[in-house]
């Protein structure tokens, strides 16, 4: 067992996020989202961007790290690969939604289509074996 203190993801700049977050859901096979007491699951607007997306965290210790930062009540919640995959991409992608891989404190955060997170995870999952 390693005695190293673990790396703050969440201080890393959004892309080196982004190649952690291919790497822990490739490994842990499964993707963590925010939802309310509605069951209903948090979107954020950029207002730079003009547009809504889904934020996502690869595992659900980053989820809550978030939730911290949140002035609303949420809780994590995690989604099989799979379902993800063959589910929630091609929800996304009708409601024109994008992902937010792993926001940062900064507020930064990685955003991509559904269709080429798809892609990037199948992609990890394949130089995996």
């Amino acid at each position: 067992m390693s005695t190293e203190q673990p790396i703050d993801l969440s201080k890393l700049d959004c892309e080196s996020r982004y190649d952690y977050f291919l790497s822990a859901v490739g490994e842990e096979r499964e993707i963590w989202i925010l939802i309310n007491d509605d069951d209903c699951f948090l979107k954020i607007y950029s207002e730079e961007e003009g547009f809504e997306y889904l934020p996502v965290w690869p595992s659900e210790i980053d989820a809550q790290a978030y939730v911290q930062t949140s002035s609303e009540t949420l809780n994590a919640m995690s989604i099989a690969l799979p379902e993800f995959l063959n589910k929630w991409v091609n929800g996304l992608t009708k409601d024109d939604l994008v992902v937010g891989v792993f926001p940062g404190e900064d507020k930064s955060v990685w955003l991509t289509e559904p269709a080429e997170l798809k892609a990037d995870i199948q992609e990890e999952l394949s130089s995996g074996w």
